[in-house]
């Protein structure tokens, strides 16, 4: 096993060295674009008279030379590698010392291409010159339609000889490219917009070449005026689910790793998809997002996830409001793939008054839900439920909390698809310290402030008391004074007006004393009693 690991492993190790080896036998090397006319440089002026010239190709993966043309001044042949397109640039080659070679290169004409010049069967020169052939293909075809994917396809052969190509937009601004297995490098446009129109410009650089300039080329890009229409959609099926309040979420995109990313959102309990916007858009190729959540709520998924390559998926932390209908589009070039998430949220709260402590519990996108419930947990005690409006569930607790009532409590929904979701509310004792995120204390009005409130006020009880005694015994001094005035005949009166006293009634609690004086000291004797 081991021996065969190390045979294999010096046989890869022979034919990367050899291929490098390859490499930097070239003396000069040049990458051209297919399809346009070319020229393979080899001169030498000291050269003069009977000179003849042979142009020879080494394709990839051979190991023998092949007769590309064969010229002297008396006669001039092709070998069998030779092509209609290729020809001298100069006949009089032997007049001014030009010998290169023109042609119209194709992908398959790549390799290493020797200009041997010899002069009575001497061999004067040769000139080993790498020639790397680039193909461009640009989709979709001009004019480009708006919206729609621009793709930029760059592959090199042979491929061996390339260390990096690169795109630049116009205005030379630097693209995202990614390398693509056998087939080269690719950048992409995402939504293609009217100043997306220009030229674009692809740079190739060569191993061994990195002292040089790198070889560009420009490719323009016509923009048309028509909108792209995606005929091509496939929809994944649609998820159900339901989530408590504030608990993470994966909203789960198509499965393929696409361009770029929009995802829509229609809000809960909605009739109709009139109202339905776009919440988050991402380019992984351009690196723009946009967002319509400034709370973070709603944010793209890590690992696993990478949208930077295209994996994309969201994650959401909803509230109520935040359930209803997500929409996620993935868009791979010109095919769309659309999955849906209907989505309820469930969120559990108190209201507390003086005699009752009522437990609530709301849920959205209504559509979706079967059932909702309360449960204790004691599942013997049955909790006594009422709906005060669509989407909402209660109990209601009496005060005080007593061991008996307190405890978690447990709202559930169910959809009709058989999921549920649930959340805790935990009631707890006056005494008890609450640290549940759901949990709730009930506590017990103070007496000290209702001992302190009657304090301040016997103050003032006593001083109303005293008051009323005072009127009382002076109402009382009033009637004897009366009783006497009228036993002896006298007109004068407490009273201003005699008819006063007609009208005013007798005053509660006065005492009316009818005496029988027998004497002076009788009479006075009495009143002092």
């Amino acid at each position: 096993m081991d021996s065969a690991f190390l045979t294999i492993f010096l046989v890869s190790t022979f034919e990367v060295c050899s291929s490098h080896t390859g490499i930097a036998d070239w003396e000069d090397a040049m990458v051209v674009r297919e399809g346009v006319p070319t020229t393979l440089v080899c001169t030498d002026r000291s050269v003069r008279g009977a000179v003849a010239i042979n142009w020879r190709v080494k394709s990839l993966g051979v190991d023998e030379w092949k007769l590309v043309l064969s010229a002297s001044e008396k006669e001039k042949f092709s070998g069998g590698a030779s092509k209609a397109s290729m020809q001298l640039t100069d006949p009089n080659f032997q007049d001014t010392g030009v010998f290169s070679l023109s042609l119209l290169p194709r992908k398959e004409d790549s390799g290493l291409y020797s200009c041997l010049i010899r002069q009575r069967e001497r061999k004067v020169k040769e000139k080993i010159i790498l020639l790397a052939v680039l193909t461009v293909t640009v989709a979709p075809a001009a004019p480009v339609p708006l919206r729609c994917t621009l793709r930029l396809t760059a592959s090199v052969n042979p491929s061996y000889a390339v260390t990096k190509i690169a795109w630049a937009a116009p205005g030379g601004i630097s693209m995202k490219s990614v390398k693509i297995k056998n087939t080269g490098s690719v950048a992409k446009v995402p939504q293609v917009q009217s100043s997306d129109d220009g030229a674009y410009v692809c740079t190739v650089r060569l191993w061994g070449n990195s002292s040089h300039t790198p070889f560009a080329f420009h490719v323009n890009v016509i923009v048309d005026d028509k909108v792209a229409s995606f005929t091509n959609i496939t929809h994944e099926p649609g998820i159900f689910s339901a989530t408590r309040a504030q608990t993470p979420f994966l909203l789960t995109c198509p499965g393929v790793r696409g361009d770029y990313v929009r995802l829509y959102w229609v809000p809960p309990d909605s009739k109709t998809h009139s109202d339905m916007k776009r919440v988050y858009m991402n380019d992984c190729w351009g690196g723009s997002t946009y967002s319509a959540d400034p709370g973070k709520r709603l944010q793209l998924a890590g690992p696993p996830y990478d949208a930077e390559s295209g994996s994309f998926t969201f994650l959401l932390s909803p509230e109520l409001k935040d359930g209803g209908l997500y929409l996620c589009e993935v868009f791979l070039n010109d095919v769309a793939y659309s999955r849906s998430t209907t989505l309820s949220v469930l969120k559990v709260k108190t209201r507390q008054s003086s005699s009752m402590l009522e437990l609530v519990c709301l849920y959205s996108e209504r559509s979706q839900v079967k059932r909702a419930n309360w449960k204790y947990q004691n599942k013997t005690r049955q909790l006594s439920l009422i709906s005060n409006s669509p989407g909402s569930i209660s109990t209601i607790l009496p005060l005080p909390i007593t061991p008996d009532t307190a405890g978690n409590y447990t709202c559930s929904i169910q959809l009709e698809n058989g999921q549920t979701a649930t959340a805790t509310q935990v009631v707890q004792l006056p005494h008890e310290p609450g640290r549940d995120v759901e949990g709730v204390i009930v506590t017990t009005p103070s007496l000290l402030p209702s001992l302190s409130a009657l304090l301040l006020l016997v103050p003032l009880v006593a001083a109303a008391v005293f008051v009323l005694l005072w009127r009382q015994k002076r109402i009382s001094d009033r009637g004897i004074e009366q009783s006497l005035s009228v036993y002896s005949g006298e007109a004068e009166n407490v009273y201003e007006n005699p008819d006063d006293i007609r009208q005013q009634a007798p005053p509660q609690g006065s005492v009316y004393m009818d005496l029988k004086p027998r004497g002076e000291d009788d009479v006075y004797k009495e009143l002092e009693r």
